[in-house]
């Protein structure tokens, strides 16, 4: 009976692997910025994110403005987001608190552009306009 749950279970595990191999393809030549999660601790809203490099070189800085709204859709206040040294192909989590704003508060996070993208052979320009934003919680990114 082992045998068998065995072999069920291991097609769902090469699909499992098939589908991560093409994430990773997917972002190919950028900065992908997921955000993860979103936790109130009292008045503040700490932003969990997983951020990837799908640069061929890595990246020694990123810092990137963003943008955060309100639950009413109006800016809250702008803020950097430091990043910091990114490998390349491999995730990092990052997280932020945002201080007197309750996740529930948060409906939006915009990237505006990249304040600082630094590394050998790292084209600056590539951090603003090769950024791949995308959530996994209530709270819309965009870049």
């Amino acid at each position: 009976m082992l045998g068998w749950k065995c072999l069920l279970i291991l097609p769902s595990l090469v699909v499992l692997s098939q589908a991560g191999a093409a994430q990773e393809t997917d972002i190919d030549g950028r900065v992908s910025v997921e955000l993860n999660a979103a936790e109130t601790i009292e008045t503040s809203c700490k932003l969990t994110f997983l951020i990837t490099n799908g640069l061929e070189q890595p990246i020694d800085t990123v810092v990137y403005e963003a943008v955060l709204f309100d639950a009413d859709g109006q800016v809250n206040r702008l803020t950097l987001f430091d990043f910091g040294a990114l490998p390349q192909a491999r995730p990092r989590v990052r997280q932020f608190v945002v201080p007197k704003l309750t996740c529930e508060g948060l409906s939006r996070v915009l990237f505006n552009g990249a304040n600082s993208c630094e590394g050998a052979e790292v084209e600056a320009a590539v951090c603003e306009t090769g950024l791949l934003a995308t959530s996994r919680t209530g709270i819309e990114v965009s870049g």
